[in-house]
């Protein structure tokens, strides 16, 4: 018998992420870099990458509602849409001088709140694109594609960008993101109606959050992830004067740096589905999270770029390790016509706490000096898990 094919329609959305990301990597690279251009302060810096997070603290429930009553494709391109007109604009701020923390506050939220959208029903539309079977497959391609252009090719590209010209990375971006919508929008259509598009917005909200609440497993998991993040954000906050006042490198060093972590990433979805086969799921998150913890520490304490480097790229294939297990795990486990809200659920558990985690980066920073953030971030991720381990261990046939 012949095995089943991924097929168009999931390809057009890996060419339409491949495309977008690539320009959000140049964007992620830039962003950080522009922000220094007008203050020297982590705490302001770390504002702008708190104000991007903050949307999936106060808009992932709605949102999540919004996936699973509405076209999820349609959704998706619409979404990227608003992406590109925002970028746009922080193009246009920033040659005309006039972009200042403040604003690119604000279109860091209004590109955060776009991403609560598309990134809901990307995930909620692939079991409708793939077999089941092939959705770890389909997982794995997409978090590939996703590193290589938001930390292999774009940062690079961005900060090569920025150097030239400030606005160029932006502009690159605003593209993408046309790009993107234009493959999105042809998408197939589900023009069914789905029961829950009747009810209202506070009851389907309210089930989704009753779904995971209810789901151990799940809920543990939403927990760890949210603890992580928080703690990646606090070096992620203030990374950019880390790399430049910290360790002497400059804007295309700090690139290469972001790109580091790419690379692991990259091998982490070749390997990881080997180890995962052979250790089981749960075991791999357990051993993707302790590694996180030490190569926090390591990076905290690394007397120079180079070894950042090599340290950034092993935390890249952790972090893939787990993405990939979990997000399997979700679209396995949850009813298809849940997915959209408790996806949103699971994501506020685990993505709400980044913008705390960035604004905390940037007061210790401020306070303890720019490797303080890493050591603490080492310390919590530490006591999270030896809290955390008994819970998953109740779950050791997955």
């Amino acid at each position: 018998m012949s095995s089943p094919a991924l097929g168009s329609p999931y390809w057009r959305l890996w060419w339409a992420s491949s495309v977008s990301t690539t320009g959000d990597g140049a964007f992620a690279a830039a962003l950080p870099l522009l922000a220094v251009t007008i203050t020297k302060d982590p705490r302001l810096v770390s504002v702008v990458t708190a104000a991007t997070f903050l949307p999936w603290l106060l808009l992932s429930l709605p949102g999540g509602a919004l996936v699973d009553r509405y076209d999820r494709a349609t959704l998706m391109w619409r979404a990227q849409a608003v992406q590109c007109a925002v970028v746009a604009l922080v193009a246009l701020l920033v040659v005309t001088k006039a972009a200042g923390i403040a604003l690119l506050a604000v279109a860091g939220f209004c590109l955060g709140s776009a991403e609560v959208v598309f990134s809901n029903s990307a995930q909620a539309i692939l079991p409708r694109l793939v077999p089941a079977s092939l959705l770890p497959k389909a997982n794995g391609n997409q978090y590939a594609i996703q590193t290589v252009g938001e930390q292999f090719v774009g940062p690079p590209m961005g900060s090569l960008l920025f150097a030239a010209s400030a606005a160029v990375p932006f502009c690159l971006d605003a593209a993408s993101f046309a790009g993107s919508a234009a493959l999105l929008a042809r998408l197939p259509r589900d023009d069914r109606v789905p029961p829950q598009a009747q009810r209202k917005t506070l009851a389907l909200i309210a089930e989704g959050l009753r779904w995971l609440l209810g789901h151990r497993l799940l809920r543990v998991v939403a927990v760890l992830l949210g603890v992580s993040n928080f703690c990646f954000q606090m070096g992620q906050a203030v990374l950019v004067l880390y790399a430049t006042r910290t360790l002497h490198v400059g804007t295309r060093g700090y690139g290469l740096l972001l790109a580091a972590t790419a690379v692991g990433s990259v091998l982490g979805g070749l390997v990881n589905p080997w180890i995962t086969r052979r250790v089981g799921l749960l075991a791999s998150l357990v051993i993707a999270m302790a590694a996180i913890a030490v190569l926090f520490a390591g990076v905290g304490l690394a007397p120079n770029a180079a070894v950042v480097a090599v340290l950034m790229a092993c935390q890249g294939f952790v972090i893939t390790m787990w993405n990939v297990v979990t997000v399997s795990l979700r679209q396995t486990i949850i009813p298809g016509d849940l997915l959209g809200r408790v996806n949103s659920v699971y994501r506020m558990l685990g993505w709400g706490l980044m913008p705390l985690g960035a604004l905390t980066g940037g007061f210790v920073a401020h306070a303890g000096g720019l490797r303080a953030p890493y050591l603490v971030a080492a310390a919590i991720t530490a006591a999270t898990l030896l809290a955390g381990a008994p819970a998953l261990a109740r779950h050791r046939d997955f």
